[in-house]
């Protein structure tokens, strides 16, 4: 029989061999910082196309439009649906439907837990080839914890350097901006969540929301405008994207963007702006804007 202080060391010795594995398989959780800088960042212009969407249901004016912006049928289009709950993906997942729809017929997915393997070369380096990159729903942590500050995030951001697009829809449109929203592992609920605060900044001094009408969400993004006075809040209802090119959006679908802390001027009974389709805004100076101001940017 084992003696008391035998059975101690052999029980600590296998939690660190746990230890070690977990360590080894998943890789670390989250890079070191993932708050918020305090030093305020204007919006700078988007040398590609971002397609941000609300979520829900796209219509065929945002997929074609996706496809046609990642260089057309044949261009390699880079799905990563890592803000999902599932542990693997593969190519005859049913998320992809949509794309292949639209016309898209070079679809690679892209997908880990790991911050390990979001930093090698072999997991990141179809992203040097895509045309374009999109990010499904589910839920913005996931996306933090594998990718934020790794060589993944760095290529997506070489990509958009060279006139590629991203795109993405739910937690995949929050996490294109600079701030956050909705990233707290309890529940989606919470705004401001530290720890959770820093997206992948493609849409720099912005925060973005989505689901707005369907959830009731017209007012959520105020708390977080107050507090980061800086910022730009934007809203996108269900099935409604912005086409983001240079420092204008453009919006498409079937419902409305919500933009709050921004320079026109207010209705009396609500503290944002909204916008429909065919409708542009002027992300730097933060005002609509119509087509004999978008000065042939598009």
């Amino acid at each position: 029989m084992m003696n008391p202080r035998s059975a101690s060391l052999l029980t600590r010795a296998l939690l660190l061999v746990a230890f070690a594995i977990s360590i080894g398989s998943c890789g670390a959780r989250r890079p070191a910082s993932t708050t918020v800088s305090s030093t305020p960042q204007a919006i700078q212009p988007v040398a590609g196309h971002l397609l941000i969407v609300g979520g829900g249901q796209l219509g065929p004016e945002i997929t074609q439009r996706f496809v046609a912006l990642a260089g057309g049928p044949d261009a390699l289009i880079v799905v990563i649906p890592t803000a999902g709950e599932d542990s693997a993906y593969t190519g005859t997942w049913t998320g992809l439907a949509w794309l292949r729809t639209a016309g898209a017929r070079n679809i690679l997915v892209r997908h880990t837990r790991s911050r390990r393997i979001a930093e090698t070369d072999s997991f990141a380096s179809p992203i040097r080839k895509a045309g374009g990159v999109w990010f499904p729903g589910g839920r913005h942590w996931r996306l933090v914890d594998s990718y934020l500050d790794t060589r993944t995030e760095r290529e997506l951001h070489a990509l958009l350097a060279r006139g590629g697009v991203i795109g993405g829809s739910s937690a995949g449109a929050s996490i294109q901006a600079s701030y956050l929203v909705r990233g707290a592992r309890e529940g989606n609920t919470i705004m401001m969540a530290p720890g959770y605060e820093r997206g992948f900044a493609f849409l720099t001094g912005t925060a973005i929301d989505q689901h707005v009408t369907a959830r009731n969400r017209q007012l959520d993004l105020q708390p977080v405008v107050k507090r980061f006075p800086s910022l730009l809040g934007i809203g996108l209802d269900e099935g409604t994207a912005i086409d983001v090119h240079g420092a204008l959006a453009e919006v498409i679908g079937r419902g409305m963007m919500f933009v709050h802390n921004g320079h026109d001027p207010l209705p009396v009974d609500t503290p944002y702006v909204t916008l429909r389709a065919g409708q542009w805004y002027d992300l730097a100076q933060r005002r609509r804007a119509t087509a004999a101001t978008t000065n042939g940017q598009r």
